[in-house]
């Protein structure tokens, strides 16, 4: 079975600037649960790296990061999807830890525990460090317009280079196009 990663806030939910500190600040993108229950209908794994420097700020603490998690996964079940499994980086930017996007770290700690091929993983998000961490990883970087998908392309204009797509959908319809290609 094939392997897709995806960034969470700004590409499954709602980017805010203040963070999201609690289940009822987590609201999905229009679309992107059924797209990653598309995902998981055609035989996708679908795992999630973020970076989660609330933890580290005392916006909110693991218990709580927990619980927006599953808020996130219930709502996915009502559409009959599923993430396997949520990666996160709880530091703050100054920690320079391995972990914090876009070094690679989490994409390390995926590829030691799942039996995938990077150069073969798609990872979908919506910034410019989600693109470096792709590279990073050797992954293939998607891009979308949600969250700060918009902004990246504006300010980084070597990502026009990257595929990029107005949303999550879009970027699933792309993904599942390239699945078809290469079957």
């Amino acid at each position: 079975m094939p392997y897709i990663i995806l960034d969470r806030d700004g590409v499954i939910n709602f980017e805010s600037r203040e963070y999201i500190k609690s289940p009822e600040e987590w609201l999905a993108i229009p679309g992107s649960l059924d797209a990653i229950a598309q995902l998981n209908r055609s035989g996708f794994h679908v795992l999630v790296v973020t970076n989660q420097s609330g933890v580290a700020r005392g916006y909110f603490d693991l218990e709580m990061l927990d619980t927006i998690h599953e808020k996130m996964m219930s709502e996915l079940a009502t559409v009959g999807g599923y993430i396997d499994e949520i990666f996160f980086c709880p530091h703050h930017p100054d920690e320079h830890c391995s972990c914090r996007k876009p070094k690679p770290g989490l994409f390390k700690q995926i590829a030691a525990k799942y039996p995938l091929q990077m150069q073969n993983t798609f990872y979908i998000g919506d910034s410019f460090s989600d693109v470096l961490a792709a590279q990073a990883a050797g992954c293939l970087p998607l891009l979308v317009k949600t969250g700060n998908g918009e902004l990246a392309l504006q300010r980084h204009p070597e990502l026009a280079n990257i595929p990029h797509f107005a949303d999550l959908a879009s970027a699933v319809e792309y993904v599942l196009s390239q699945e078809k290609i290469h079957a």
